[in-house]
C-alpha cells in the first residue's frame, strides 16, 4: 500500500506537468506563472519551496539529536521567509523582472548579470542535486534501486513536470505537496509518534529535560543558522522567482508572512517528531535516516505511505522550484553573457515568438535538469556541497543586494568590487581553514564584502539620477508611461 501511494502521488505530479504545459503560452507563464498567483495559490508555493528535504528529513534528524532545539534549522528559514515578505516583498514584486541579476542592472545601471548569474546560477543548481539525491534516498528505500537507479527516476519525474509547464506546473504541484506535507506532519507524524512516546511526561522520563532545551544545538550553531539560511532565502533566486508570481505586492507580503509563519510551525513540529522518535527508536546512527525509520516502525501501513509522500512532496517542490530557477539565470543571465563574447549579432527579442521563447525554456529547463541528475548520480556529500553553494552566495550577493534595496549612495562599482572580493574571501576562507563546513568562512566573505561595499561607494562618483528614477518608478509603482515596456527586454 505504501508503494502503491507513492506511485500514485508521482503519477499526479506529471498530470499537473501537462495541464501546466496548456497554460504557457509566453515567458511570463512559464517563468513566473503569468504574475497572477492570488494568496492561496502564492502562500502554497512559498510554503513548499522553502520547505524542502533539509526542513523535513533534516529537521526531524536535528530533533532526534537536539531534541527541541532541532528547530533552530528551520526557524531560521522562517525567519528569512518573513523577512522577504514584511520588508522586501513589494518592491520586489514590483520590479518586473525575472533574476536577481536584473534587480542589479535596474538598481545599479551596470550589468554584472554575469558574476552574480553565475553565483546564483552554481546555488540554486547544488540545491536542485541535494533534493535530488535526498529523495532518492526514500525511492532506494521503497522500491529497493540503487542511488543511481532512484535518482534517475526521481529526477526524471521533476525533470518532466517542470519543463513540460514551467512555473504553471510547478505551482500546482507545490500545492498538492503543501497539502500532503501538512497531512503527513502535523495530522499524522506529530501527534501518533507524541502519543507513542507519552507525551511531555514520557520523553523527559527516558530522555531527560535535556531534550527540551532550547540552546542544546549550542550558541554558535544557532547564529550561523540565521546568517546563512535567514540571509539566504533572503536573496536566493529560488525563492524571489515565486515571489515575482504574487499578482500584488499586498499577496506578496501577506501571502509570503503566512508561508513565514507556517514554516515556523513546521520547524516546531519536526524537532519534536525527532525527540519523540529518540524515546522510541534509540541507537539510530545516520540522522537522515530518522524520518523513514520512524515512519516504516512505528507509524501504521498506509499512513506511513502517506508521511514518506510528505518527504517526497517536500524534497521535489524545492528541487523543481531550484531547477526552473537554475534554467531562468543560464538564460537571462549567463546566455546573453556569452553570447556577448562569442558572438558579433546579438539576438534581437522581437525576432522571438512567444510560442518560440516557451520551447526555448523549456530547454534550457531541460537540459539544467539533466545536469542535475549527473551532478546528482555522481556526489556523495550534499550536506558539503549545499554549505558551499550557500556560503558563495550568501558571502558574494548579500552585500550587493540589500545594499541596494536600503542604501540610495550604494554604486554600481562597489556592488560589483563587493560581490568579488565577497565570493574569494569566502572561497579563500575554505581553503585556509581546510574544513568546508566550518562556520568561519561565510564571516570573513560577509566583513570583507561589506567593508568594500561601503568604502567604495563613498569613493565612487554616485549612481546616475535616470537610473534612481527609473528605480524609484518600479519601486513605488509609479504608473508607466505608455512608450515602457511591461518586461525588461533580454539580449
Amino acid at each position: 500500500m505504501d508503494i502503491a501511494i507513492i506511485v500514485i502521488y508521482l503519477g499526479a505530479m506529471l498530470m499537473f506537468g501537462w495541464w501546466g504545459k496548456r497554460r504557457s503560452r509566453n515567458s511570463s507563464d512559464y517563468l513566473v506563472a503569468g504574475r497572477r498567483l492570488g494568496p492561496v495559490l502564492y502562500t502554497s508555493t512559498m510554503g513548499a519551496v522553502v520547505i524542502g528535504g533539509a526542513s523535513t528529513v533534516g529537521g526531524v534528524g536535528l530533533g532526534y539529536k537536539y531534541g527541541i532545539s532541532g528547530m533552530w534549522l528551520v526557524v531560521s528559514i522562517s525567519v528569512g521567509v518573513l523577512l522577504l515578505s514584511l520588508v522586501f516583498a513589494p518592491r520586489i514584486q514590483r520590479l518586473r523582472v525575472y533574476t536577481v541579476a536584473g534587480m542589479l542592472k535596474l538598481r545599479y545601471g551596470i550589468d554584472g548579470a554575469g558574476a552574480s548569474g553565475i553565483v546564483m546560477a552554481a546555488y540554486t543548481l547544488m540545491l536542485t542535486v541535494s533534493s535530488t539525491i535526498a529523495y532518492s534516498t526514500i525511492f532506494s528505500v521503497l522500491f529497493g534501486f540503487g542511488q543511481i537507479s532512484s535518482v534517475i527516476l526521481g529526477g526524471a519525474i521533476v525533470v518532466c513536470y517542470s519543463s513540460l509547464g514551467g512555473m504553471w506546473a510547478i505551482t500546482l504541484t507545490d500545492m498538492v505537496q503543501f497539502v500532503v506535507k501538512t497531512l503527513g506532519i502535523f495530522a499524522l507524524m506529530l501527534p501518533i509518534t507524541w502519543n507513542k512516546a507519552g507525551g511531555y511526561d514520557g520523553i523527559v522520563d527516558r530522555l531527560g529535560a535535556q531534550a527540551f532545551d532550547l540552546g542544546a544545538i549550542g550558541g554558535a550553531t544557532i547564529i550561523t543558522f540565521f546568517v546563512v539560511y535567514t540571509f539566504g532565502i533572503l536573496i536566493g533566486q529560488d525563492i524571489w522567482q515565486r515571489v515575482f508570481t504574487a499578482r500584488s505586492p499586498q499577496v506578496a507580503q501577506w501571502g509570503g508572512t503566512a508561508a513565514g509563519i507556517y514554516c515556523l510551525l513546521y520547524g516546531v513540529a519536526g524537532a519534536l517528531i525527532g525527540t519523540a522518535g529518540a524515546a522510541l527508536l534509540p541507537g539510530i546512527e545516520a540522522s537522515d535516516d530518522v524520518y523513514a525509520d520512524i515512519a516504516k516502525t512505528i507509524l501504521p501501513v498506509g499512513i506511513s505511505g502517506l508521511v514518506l509522500a510528505a518527504a517526497v512532496a517536500a524534497m521535489m517542490s524545492t528541487a523543481s522550484g531550484a531547477l526552473i530557477a537554475t534554467a531562468t539565470v543560464c538564460r537571462q543571465d549567463i546566455a546573453p553573457l556569452l553570447r556577448s563574447q562569442f558572438m558579433t549579432q546579438p539576438i534581437q527579442t522581437t525576432d522571438i515568438d512567444p510560442e518560440a521563447d516557451v520551447r526555448g525554456n523549456r530547454l534550457y529547463v531541460l537540459a539544467t535538469g539533466i545536469i542535475a541528475i549527473v551532478l546528482a548520480a555522481m556526489i556523495r556529500d550534499v550536506v558539503a556541497a549545499i554549505t558551499i553553494a550557500y556560503d558563495i552566495l550568501v558571502g558574494g550577493l548579500l552585500v550587493p543586494i540589500l545594499g541596494g534595496l536600503v542604501w540610495k549612495r550604494a554604486t554600481g562599482t562597489a556592488a560589483l568590487a563587493s560581490m568579488l572580493v565577497g565570493a574569494v574571501a569566502t572561497v579563500a576562507a575554505m581553503l585556509i581553514i581546510g574544513d568546508i563546513l566550518a562556520t568561519e568562512p561565510v564571516y570573513y566573505g560577509l566583513g570583507t564584502s561589506l567593508m568594500t561595499f561601503i568604502i567604495v561607494s563613498l569613493t565612487t562618483a554616485s549612481t546616475s539620477e535616470d537610473v534612481l528614477r527609473e528605480w524609484t518608478s518600479r519601486t513605488t509603482g509609479r504608473p508607466k508611461a505608455p512608450s515602457e515596456p511591461d518586461e525588461p527586454a533580454t539580449v
